[in-house]
C-alpha cells in the first residue's frame, strides 16, 4: 500500500428503517423499505412518496437534523471511554452549499448547536465541516488518515446529515423530472438520514475491522446535467486511483457499495466504469445500492455505506472480502474507497 490503512471501528446510522445501525443494516440486507406519502403535493396534485425516519414530527429543520445527527453519533462512540471524548475530532459532511433546500446558516450553526444536545465539545482544533455532498465521506477519511498518523490521534469521527424532504429541494427535483413517481421511473425516493464511523489506527487486537486501503478523486465532465456523451471518465479515473493508492485492480474485489438511489444515469456510469477497469474475467462482481431501502439522503449516505461494509464482514454476509465503494455529486465530483474485512 502507497498509504497507511485506516480503519473502520464503529457505525451509527439513523434512517428511515431503523434508528440504529443494527437495525438498519439488517434491514437494509433484507431489502426492507419504509417508504410512506410525505406531506408535499406534486405537480400531478398527488402526494410525493419519502423516506422519513421515524421521529418526532415536531422536530423540524435545522433541530431535527440535530437530534438525527446527535443520536448516530452518540451510538458510534458508545463505546468508546468517556474520557477520551474531547480529543475526538469531528469531520462533519454536509450538503454542497448550492444544494437545493439547504438548512439556511448550516456550517456556522450545526456545530454549535450538536455540541451543545450531545453535552460535550469535540477537539476544536481539528474538527472540520466537510460540505461535500455525496463524496463528504471519501474526503473525510482522507482528512482522518493524516490526522492520525500525521498528528497522531487516535480516533477520528466522521459524521453526516442531510434530508431531502423540504420544500425547496423537492420543488426543484420534481421540476428537474428526478424524483420517483408513477409518472416517472427514472428517479429517486427523497429521503432523510444521520451516519456516523469512528476511525483509527489498523490494528490485530479485538473484533473485525473494516480498513481503508485506498482513496481515489476525479472530475466527470459530462454530469447528469450534462448532454456530452456518458463515458464515465471521471468514475473510472477515480477507481483507478484508490486501487492504485491500495496497490491492488479491480480483479481483486468481491463487490460493490455504491449510493446509487434509482436514476439511470449513475447505474449506466456505474456499468460502464465497471468495464472500463475490470480487466480479467470474474464471475460475478454485485453492486449493492442501499438508497433502495433509506431514499436519497444526500451527504449522508457516504458513512452509512462505510458502516453497511462494517456490518457485513462481521455478521458474514459480505460478498468478500475486498470491497469497492464509490460516489458522485450531481456536479461532477467522483470519489472511491478501496476497502478491505480483516478478521
Amino acid at each position: 500500500m502507497a498509504k497507511e490503512a485506516i480503519a473502520i471501528l464503529e457505525s451509527g446510522l439513523v434512517c428511515s428503517v431503523g434508528l440504529n445501525a443494527p437495525a438498519a443494516f439488517a434491514a437494509i440486507r433484507a431489502a426492507i423499505t419504509n417508504h410512506s406519502e410525505t406531506k408535499f403535493i406534486g405537480a400531478n396534485g398527488e402526494w410525493l412518496i419519502g423516506a422519513a425516519a421515524p421521529l418526532d414530527t415536531s422536530w423540524l429543520g435545522r433541530t431535527r437534523l440535530v437530534k438525527m445527527l446527535a443520536s448516530a453519533i452518540s451510538e458510534c462512540l458508545n463505546n468508546l471511554d468517556p474520557a477520551q471524548l474531547p480529543a475526538v475530532p469531528l469531520l462533519l459532511c454536509v450538503s454542497e452549499v448550492d444544494r437545493p433546500g439547504r438548512t439556511e446558516d448550516l456550517d456556522n450553526k450545526l456545530y454549535e448547536a450538536l455540541q451543545s444536545e450531545l453535552g460535550w465539545q469535540f477537539n476544536k482544533s481539528h474538527s472540520l465541516i466537510i460540505p461535500q455532498g455525496r463524496i463528504s465521506a471519501a474526503i473525510a477519511l482522507a482528512h482522518a488518515r493524516k490526522l492520525i498518523y500525521e498528528h497522531n490521534i487516535p480516533f477520528v469521527l466522521i459524521a453526516a446529515v442531510d434530508s431531502l424532504l423540504v420544500a425547496a429541494a423537492l420543488d426543484e427535483f420534481e421540476d428537474s423530472r428526478r424524483i420517483l413517481t408513477d409518472k416517472n421511473s427514472n428517479g429517486f425516493i427523497p429521503g432523510e438520514a444521520a451516519s456516523a464511523v469512528l476511525v483509527g489506527r489498523s490494528s490485530k487486537e479485538g473484533v473485525g475491522q473494516l480498513l481503508c486501503t485506498g482513496i481515489g478523486y476525479a472530475l466527470e465532465r459530462a454530469t447528469i446535467h450534462s448532454e456530452e456523451p456518458l463515458r464515465a471518465d471521471g468514475l473510472s479515473e477515480a477507481i483507478k486511483n484508490a486501487l492504485n493508492e491500495a496497490a491492488c485492480d479491480m480483479g481483486d474485489m468481491d463487490f460493490r457499495i455504491t449510493d446509487n438511489s434509482g436514476e439511470h444515469y449513475y447505474f449506466k456510469e456505474a456499468a460502464l466504469a465497471l468495464t472500463r477497469t475490470l480487466r480479467r474475467r470474474k464471475e460475478t462482481m454485485d453492486i449493492w445500492h442501499p438508497a433502495d431501502c433509506i431514499g436519497e439522503v444526500g451527504a449522508a449516505i457516504g458513512p452509512a455505506l462505510l458502516g453497511l461494509g462494517l456490518a457485513a464482514g462481521r455478521k458474514a454476509y459480505a460478498l468478500g472480502n475486498n470491497m469497492l465503494c464509490h460516489m458522485g455529486n450531481d456536479s461532477g465530483q467522483r470519489a472511491a474507497i478501496v476497502l478491505q474485512y480483516e478478521q
